[in-house]
């Protein structure tokens, strides 16, 4: 991964690990023990979701950036659809609490979506190479002299 990537990826991560410890502890408060769990997986989850996503979004950028925007709404639904397959197989387990687990999984993408929003912000990157327009040197047209 580039340094941009990783810069990136650090941005994002360590403000979501502490929006999650924070939802852990409230949860653990509220909850109990299993509350705590809840948002610690929910938390877990929602960063390594968005991170794979991040990771698949910056290679198809630099690979195939011709198909950014469809794999960027392909990864949304994969995403939400890996979500659902998790939610669907615990839906009755007694590992967790449920609630929050949600609100561990909702506080981590609201504070991960910020967070890379502001560092997207923050990053210098070149929307352009300035490497290839030092090699294409225009050609002078017209009458010579």
């Amino acid at each position: 991964m580039p340094s941009n990537d990783v810069r990136i990826l650090l941005q994002t991560a360590v403000p979501t690990a502490a929006a999650g410890a924070i939802a852990a502890v409230v949860s653990g408060v509220v909850a109990g023990g299993k509350g705590a769990v809840g948002a610690g997986v929910g938390t877990l989850l929602a960063i390594l979701f968005m991170g794979i996503g991040l990771y698949v979004l910056q290679w198809t950028a630099k690979t195939l950036p011709q198909l950014f925007q469809a794999m960027g709404l392909m990864l949304y639904v994969a995403q939400l659809l890996l979500l659902l397959i998790f939610v669907a197989l615990f839906q009755d387990t007694s590992l967790f609490n449920p609630k929050a687990f949600a609100l561990g999984l909702v506080v981590a993408t609201v504070v991960w979506m910020a967070a890379q929003a502001r560092a997207h912000m923050k990053a210098k990157i070149f929307y352009i190479d300035p490497d290839s327009e030092k090699s294409e040197k225009p050609e002078k047209t017209g009458p010579s002299s």
